[in-house]
C-alpha cells in the first residue's frame, strides 16, 4: 500500500491559513487549496475531504505535492498549465488555422471543432480554444450578392445623393411592393408570454390567401403611402403611381424603385412623359438594400405580420390599414449616413475578392 502523503505544515503557517481563510482576498480555489491542507493535517481521510469540497480524491495529492514544495505563496498562486501538459505548439496552431481557412471536409459543409481533432489530432476542446482565440466561426455562413450591374457606381451615386442632398422643393420617395403576404390562421390560439418563456405559437396553420402591399416611403419624413392589391402587374403599380401623385399635388417626385418589369412597361412610360414632374430613379441589379423603403417593410414584417393571426384576407388588408395609420401618426424617417465614395470603394473590394478567391 502507498504510503499517503502528508503535509509538512508548521504551527506558523497554520496560523496563517486559518487568517487567510477568515478573509475575503481569496478566491473559491485558492480557499478549497487551503482547506485540503488543513483537514490532511488533522488526518482527515483523502475520501472525506473529497466529497466535503466536491474535488476529486487525485487532486488532493496534488495539492498537497504542491505545498510540500513551493508552500503557502506557491499553493495559492495560479499554474501556467495543468501538470504534465505542455501548452500546444505555434506549428499545431498553425495547422489548425490551415485546415480550417483553407480545405473542406468530406462530406460535410463545414468543419466541426471533432472533426478538426482529427485531422489534427489534438482534442476537440483545445481546438475550440484556439478557433475562439482567433475568431474563426467555421459554423455560421452569412450571404451575399454582389451586383454585376455595369452602372452600378452611377445609379448608386444618383440615389446616394438623392437621399444625403435631395433636390430643394422636391420629394424625394423611397418606393416598393413587398408581395405574397399571407394571411395565416394557427391552429390553435398562442401560449402568452411567461417568466423565463417566450410567447409560443403553433407550427401548423391555415391559408387564407395572399395580398400585396404597395409603399412608398417619404425619405424627409418616414410618411408613407400605401395601397393593398391582390396583384403586382402593371396595372397595379400604375394605379399606386396615380395614388402617390394625388397625395403630391402640384410637387416635383423623384422615385427611387427596382428594376421590375412592372416599372417599365409601356403604359408606364407614356404615364411618365405626361407627368414630368415625376422622375424614376432605378437603384442597380442585386442592390434593393439601397432602398430605403426595404427597412420599413422589415419594421413592418416584425412588428406586425410575424405573429398576428388573420382569419381572411380581408383581415389581414385591415390589419395592414391600420398598421399604416398608426405608423403616419408619428412616422420615423431613416437616417442615411454613408457616402457614396465609401460604398463604390467596398464594392471594388468585394469585386476584387471574389475574383481571386480559391475554390
Amino acid at each position: 500500500m502507498r504510503t499517503p502523503i502528508l503535509p509538512q505544515l508548521n504551527t506558523a503557517e497554520r496560523d496563517m491559513m486559518d487568517q487567510l481563510l477568515k478573509g475575503e482576498a481569496l478566491n473559491h480555489k485558492q480557499a478549497t487549496r487551503l482547506q485540503v491542507i488543513l483537514g490532511k493535517a488533522d488526518g482527515k481521510r483523502t475520501g472525506e475531504i473529497a466529497e466535503v469540497l466536491r474535488i476529486h480524491p487525485v487532486s488532493i495529492s496534488v495539492i498537497v505535492r504542491r505545498f510540500n514544495e513551493r508552500g503557502i505563496d506557491g499553493l495559492l498562486k495560479q499554474p501556467n498549465h495543468k501538470p504534465g501538459k505542455a501548452p500546444l505548439s505555434q506549428k499545431v496552431i498553425n495547422q489548425v488555422l490551415k485546415v480550417v481557412q483553407t480545405q473542406q471536409p468530406k462530406d460535410a459543409t463545414h468543419w466541426s471543432t471533432r472533426e478538426i481533432a482529427k485531422q489534427v489530432g489534438i482534442s476537440h476542446t483545445k481546438v475550440h480554444q484556439i478557433l475562439q482565440a482567433h475568431d474563426l466561426k467555421p459554423h455560421l455562413v452569412k450571404r451575399f450578392r454582389s451586383s454585376d450591374d455595369p452602372a452600378f457606381e452611377e445609379k448608386l451615386e444618383d440615389i446616394v445623393g438623392l437621399y444625403l442632398n435631395p433636390p430643394e422643393h422636391a420629394v424625394v420617395l423611397s418606393l416598393d411592393e413587398k408581395t405574397s403576404i399571407q394571411a395565416l390562421q394557427r391552429t390553435q390560439l398562442p401560449l402568452p408570454l411567461r417568466s423565463g418563456r417566450a410567447t409560443r405559437h403553433t407550427h401548423d396553420y391555415k391559408r387564407h390567401g395572399v395580398v400585396d402591399l404597395y409603399a412608398a416611403l417619404e425619405v424627409a419624413t418616414g410618411n408613407v403611402t400605401h395601397r393593398v392589391t391582390e396583384a403586382h402587374t402593371a396595372t397595379d403599380f400604375l394605379a399606386f403611381m396615380k395614388k402617390v401623385l394625388r397625395c403630391y399635388p402640384r410637387r416635383e417626385l423623384h422615385v427611387i424603385l427596382d428594376n421590375s418589369s412592372t416599372h417599365g412597361t409601356a403604359d408606364v412610360q407614356d404615364w411618365l412623359a405626361q407627368n414630368p414632374s415625376v422622375h424614376f430613379h432605378y437603384t442597380p441589379t442585386s442592390a434593393s438594400w439601397l432602398n430605403q423603403v426595404e427597412g420599413f417593410f422589415g419594421i413592418l414584417g416584425k412588428q406586425s405580420l410575424s405573429a398576428t393571426d388573420f382569419q381572411s384576407k380581408r383581415a389581414l388588408r385591415d390589419h395592414l390599414d391600420a398598421y399604416m395609420r398608426s405608423w403616419n401618426k408619428c412616422p420615423t424617417p431613416f437616417a442615411w449616413t454613408k457616402p457614396a465614395a465609401a460604398i463604390i470603394k467596398s464594392h471594388r473590394r468585394m469585386l476584387k475578392r471574389i475574383s481571386t478567391a480559391v475554390h
